[in-house]
């Protein structure tokens, strides 16, 4: 097939999906697919060779329409070439496969007043976002992307995000396809683990007693830092410590736990080129997020064999069977139901169950089964466009 991806930058050195994209085209490009990429900034050399370029080169536009004037030279770009399918992973339309890996922004923007715990700041701030004119924006570009006839084939990473499409835009079974995100245990060959974790440990100041929890995110409020640290005051055992890695600006949260009184129980290590450091040095991963579609970290996490506290507006959820895995909490602002999930990960013999369950539970979910229902939709896609 020849196949169109269409994404602003891809550089995967940022992580995400930009690392997935290259990820998937590799695997096509080996298996003889022709992949066009279409896009204004990419890194060659973490790209397959193979790949065919499209620079996209928008008109200027302020920063609020920054997206609509990617998406209408993409369209331009991609009507030049002969292709048998198009595939957008962000902002873009009128190509025959959408694959949103961060969901609906409908919904981001729905789930972000969640951060809030006073129900008057939540509605305050919805009133606020509702004449911004970046979020009228992203609105109505979502709306150009899933209402347009004829409609895409949506890709859904979880029940969540696919319950989501149904919900706001009223997808059907005829255009809406579940295909949930798979990692390579591959990734995380644990040949080294004792020696990065006690290197990484002995540079943060973590003794081999101590029993860490790994919190990591760029977002840190939407993950659920905030009610995280209030959990930690709750839970005041000496052997525990939280490691938060992720965004390097942690002013705002150090001032939080300085306040909390957790500070010295707490160490903030920034951003992570390689986060195996940070899954070897831990015993657990906890993720209170107030939304995220199907969070990689977890998937990742768990393929490393640490048990996982996540919520339920985490579509990685569903792949828990708690308390097999781990813990699911249904409001990350409960505190004290958060605590005690902490709290009974800090047994030993349960954490040991739980992170033997997770490694074999994350080892169901393979590339290769994840890759074959891709190609699935592609070819799936690829039909409907010949047909019309």
């Amino acid at each position: 097939m020849k196949i169109a991806f269409c994404h602003e930058n891809v550089l995967p050195c940022r992580g995400g999906c930009e690392t997935y994209i290259a990820g998937l085209a590799r695997r096509l490009v080996a298996d003889g697919h022709q992949v066009h990429l279409f896009a204004g900034k990419w890194d060659p050399d973490a790209l397959p060779a193979g790949l065919c370029y499209h620079p996209v080169r928008p008109l200027p536009a302020p920063r609020v329409f920054r997206h609509w004037a990617f998406g209408a030279a993409c369209l331009r770009a991609l009507s030049r070439i002969d292709h048998d399918v198009a595939v957008g992973f962000d902002k873009v339309w009128g190509v025959d496969v959408l694959y949103p890996q961060g969901g609906l922004y409908w919904a981001t923007a729905r789930h972000n007043l969640l951060k809030y715990r006073q129900p008057w700041v939540r509605r305050l701030v919805g009133l606020l976002k509702a004449v911004d004119p970046a979020h009228r924006s992203f609105m109505a570009l979502e709306r150009r992307q899933y209402l347009r006839q004829p409609r895409p084939l949506v890709v859904a990473i979880s029940d969540m995000v696919r319950q989501h499409f149904q919900e706001y835009y009223q997808f059907g079974g005829d255009d809406l396809r579940l295909v949930r995100l798979a990692t390579d245990p591959d990734r995380f060959c644990e040949v080294d683990r004792p020696k990065r974790r006690d290197e990484w440990r002995r540079s943060w100041d973590i003794g081999p007693e101590k029993v860490v929890a790994l919190f990591a995110g760029l977002n840190y409020r939407l993950k659920g830092l905030e009610p995280l640290l209030h959990a930690v005051k709750l839970v005041p055992e000496d052997f525990f410590r939280l490691l938060v890695a992720g965004h390097r600006h942690t002013a705002e949260f150090e001032r939080l736990a300085r306040r909390l009184g957790v500070a010295d129980r707490v160490r903030f290590v920034g951003y992570m080129p390689d986060m195996r450091n940070c899954y070897f040095a831990a015993d657990f991963f906890v993720h209170p997020t107030f939304y995220d579609p199907c969070s990689h970290v977890v998937l990742e996490a768990m393929a490393c064999g640490l048990p996982v506290i996540t919520s339920r507006y985490n579509g990685a959820s569903e792949l828990l069977r708690p308390p097999r895995e781990g813990f699911v909490i249904a409001d990350p602002h409960d505190h004290a139901a958060l605590a005690d999930c902490l709290r009974r990960l800090l047994d030993p013999a349960r954490r040991a169950a739980c992170g033997q369950a997770a490694r074999r539970s994350a080892a169901q979910w393979t590339f290769e089964q994840h890759y074959r229902q891709i190609l699935a939709v592609l070819a799936e896609a690829a039909a409907r466009r010949h047909a019309a």
